[in-house]
């Protein structure tokens, strides 16, 4: 009687033996250069130059300056305040729709559509979403002359302008809305089906499912799409400049401004502004990151 003995191939180690890594890791590579070089070391010089002076010694007057100066802080608290409402607005409504075309039962091709145009829409900003308002929304825009001449309706008279708080706020929307989408479909499809059935069985109403089970399953989802609305807003230039100019200084145009030495020759507090801008940023980033990864905790 004959036994047959099964061999195998000793597992490939996908190791460097010199440097004891994984081959794999080499794929991160290019993306720890890009971080490193366009995100650590501008990061480090912001941290360094916002306490240099015109002389370059050192001085805390740059940092002063943004609790002190009434425009640097009026600027602050503006762009506070418009990516506030923009992300709360864009939050709800952005929720309302994810909601529609996951648990709402429309067909397939509407859910399609609509993640396709949320994907396009999340990334038009800048001079071409400015442009596309003016057009529309403007003082002569095709909405609005349609409005007036053959509706007898005048967005002027009612007291509506595309170049205030109110109008810019319309249209950040235009892109928060569909980043909302994009972020919380996933979080919609990740509420099980038994969950409903467990509550029904239980006795419990549609009510009772949303306030005991959904609610406190998505709200770490919905927090933290909220909070990346509030940075993706606060951040944003192009299209806050191209379409109001100076005439609502937030802190980026605020810090443009400064840069370019329209105000003050001083590069240093523009160095500050920035890291102000940074600080905040991280922070609202930085929840929403652990937010999500407490989430997708809960969810498994």
């Amino acid at each position: 009687m004959s036994t047959d003995v099964l061999t195998t191939a000793p597992p490939v180690k996908n190791r460097s033996p010199a440097l004891g890594l994984s081959w794999s890791a080499l794929g991160m590579l290019p993306f720890a250069a890009f971080s490193v070089l366009f995100l650590i070391v501008p990061t480090a010089l912001l941290l360094v130059r916002a306490f240099e002076g015109p002389d370059g010694s050192f001085t805390l007057n740059n940092i002063v300056d943004l609790f002190g100066n009434p425009s640097i802080v009026h600027s602050f608290w503006l762009s506070i305040e418009i990516s506030f409402v923009t992300a709360v607005a864009g939050a709800f409504f952005g929720f309302l729709i994810a909601y529609a075309i996951v648990l709402g039962n429309l067909p397939g091709w509407v859910r399609g559509a609509v993640m396709t145009f949320a994907g396009v829409a999340s990334n038009f900003a800048g001079v071409p979403l400015s442009f596309a308002f003016i057009a529309t929304l403007g003082r002569v825009g095709l909405v609005a002359f349609i409005l007036r001449d053959w509706f007898g309706i005048n967005f002027n008279a009612l007291g509506f302008n595309l170049y205030t708080f109110l109008g810019l706020s319309i249209v950040y929307l235009y892109f928060q809305i569909p980043l909302m989408v994009l972020v919380i479909v996933p979080a919609l499809e990740g509420l099980k089906r038994e969950w409903r059935e467990a509550t029904a069985v239980l006795g419990g109403t549609t009510f009772d499912y949303w306030r005991y089970v959904a609610i406190p399953v998505l709200w770490p989802s919905m927090l933290g799409s909220t909070l990346l609305l509030f940075a993706n807003a606060f951040g944003a230039i192009a299209t806050a400049y191209a379409l109001t100019g100076s005439a609502l200084t937030i802190i980026p145009i605020q810090l443009y401004a400064q840069i370019r030495g329209d105000v003050l020759n001083n590069p240093g507090l523009g160095y500050a502004i920035a890291l102000g801008m940074v600080v905040i940023t991280s922070i609202t980033s930085g929840a929403y990151i652990w937010l999500r990864n407490w989430s997708e905790r809960w969810v498994r």
